[in-house]
């Protein structure tokens, strides 16, 4: 089992940036695919970032591409999220995940942080 751990979340104002974490630990980090979630009040929890286990291979949401970067450091096991050009719509609890399948869905990943709260103000 793997437990991970986000932190970095906040209050910023838009056009504002932000730099979240995520601290894996219980297995082997390196072998898994790493995601970034976010469900924002009254949404469905949608997909935002993914990278490979080797951090070959990067995908994003349409809505944060050009905004976000994900990465990770394996030496450290973390994965990060930055984000620059912050806008109100992307106020929402962000959820770190890991699975051994990649993919951009809910069902790809296996195990789920707790969340942190991200709120961009106008």
């Amino acid at each position: 089992q793997v437990q991970l751990v986000e932190s970095g979340g906040g209050l910023v104002q838009a056009g504002g940036s932000l730099r979240l974490s995520c601290a894996a630990s219980g297995r082997t980090f390196n072998s898994y695919n790493m995601g970034w979630f976010r469900q924002a009040p009254g949404k469905e929890r949608e997909f935002v970032a993914r990278i490979t286990w080797r951090g070959s291979s990067t995908w994003y949401a349409d809505s944060v591409k050009g905004r976000f970067t994900i990465s990770r450091d394996n030496a450290k096991n973390t994965v990060y999220l930055q984000m620059n050009s912050l806008k109100p719509e992307d106020t929402a609890v962000y959820y770190c995940a890991a699975g051994l399948i990649g993919g951009s869905t809910e069902g790809s990943y296996n195990y789920w942080g707790q969340g942190t709260q991200v709120t961009v103000s106008s």
